[in-house]
């Protein structure tokens, strides 16, 4: 089972850094239901796959030492205050080792207008993101995985995706 490295070492961005030109560009998966999970966000507020129930939710494993998850981030930001009410949701599951404190300061200076909730083993056991960040996944309305991707998500991809799993 694959597993995301919480290490801050040097080693661990170059591999990260390495992987992205072979990562996996995005998958098409078939629909299958989405593990249920209850997370807290940095605001204290409970989420579950349930909470989502009817909308569009991108799952985006990241963290703040990595540089193409800060650079999806503005693109995710600007995707979700121009389609939230339209449906889509954006939960970041952050990697970090930073406490929920931290996070939440580092968060708030970069704008993030989307809940951000630390990953625990639980979640990264159920939804296997790979080795390799950022990872995102696409469930659709039904509740169904639909889509993943081991690298930068364009803002271009995240709106085609939100359109075809709106339906």
């Amino acid at each position: 089972m694959n597993r995301i490295s919480r290490a801050h070492s040097a080693a661990a961005i170059v591999m990260i850094l390495a992987a992205g030109a072979a990562a996996c560009a995005g998958t098409r998966e078939e629909a299958t239901p989405a593990p249920e999970f209850s997370l807290q966000d940095l605001q204290g507020d409970s989420l579950s796959l349930s909470s989502y129930k009817g909308k569009v939710l991108v799952l985006n494993f990241w963290a703040t030492w990595c540089p193409p998850c800060r650079r999806e981030i503005p693109d995710f930001i600007e995707a979700y205050k121009n389609l939230k009410d339209k449906g889509l949701e954006i939960l970041g599951v952050s990697v970090d080792d930073l406490s929920a404190e931290a996070l939440r300061d580092w968060t708030q200076k970069a704008g993030m207008n989307y809940p951000v909730a630390l990953a625990t083993a639980k979640i990264i056991a159920d939804y296997q993101p790979g080795e390799f960040i950022p990872a995102t996944i696409v469930i659709d309305r039904r509740g169904r995985i639909r889509y993943r991707q081991s690298n930068l998500m364009d803002k271009e991809t995240l709106l085609r995706l939100f359109e075809e799993f709106s339906k």
